[in-house]
């Protein structure tokens, strides 16, 4: 995954939270646009998307 796909996933009107964060590591949940449902996960180790994601708990901050 990648900010790319995250952006995209967000101007789609979809939400996306961190669900958890390690070292080198970091886990993202995928939300239906309501924010209920998880649609998917996965979890990365791309330093530019921990980054990214460093200080931000979803796209919704």
């Amino acid at each position: 995954m990648t900010i790319d796909t995250l952006a995209r996933w967000q101007d789609s009107g979809a939400i996306w939270r961190v669900l958890s964060r390690a070292d080198h590591a970091v886990t993202v949940g995928l939300f239906e646009c309501t924010g209920g449902q998880e649609v998917d996960r996965f979890t990365s180790t791309d330093p530019e998307l921990i980054a990214f994601l460093a200080g931000r708990a979803s796209s919704e901050d």
